[in-house]
């Protein structure tokens, strides 16, 4: 008996074309192109994942060093006063600190001030 694949195909068919949602022109509309623009698509969010935590730490790094040099120091010779300190404290909460808190980083920066 032959089988009928109408509903399987459909559903497959809605599925991307779904997915395809928010795309321009024949790619919401033709499931070829369709299915070529969801491809391409889930390949850039599996790699814009990685990218996204290489352009956070520029971020974060670029506002350490923009409020480090209020107090007359600059970036690498924080960095490196913390680690001859044993300060172990990532990137990620200096720039919080920076931000958001710019007392206790001020503290901070004056314990590098001291070993010098």
């Amino acid at each position: 008996m032959r089988v009928k694949r109408g509903v399987p195909a459909r559903a497959k068919h809605k599925k991307i074309l779904n997915s395809a949602k928010g795309m321009q022109h024949y790619r919401t509309r033709s499931f070829r192109l369709a299915k070529q623009g969801v491809i391409k698509s889930l390949r850039y969010s599996y790699r814009d994942r990685r990218n996204r935590k290489r352009d956070l730490r520029a971020i974060w790094i670029t506002r350490i060093n923009n409020a480090a040099r209020e107090y007359d120091t600059s970036y690498s010779q924080l960095i490196a006063g913390l680690k001859k300190n044993n300060v172990t404290i990532d990137r990620k909460i200096l720039a919080e600190l920076a931000v958001n808190q710019p007392a206790a980083f001020k503290a901070i920066i004056d314990t590098v001030k001291e070993t010098k």
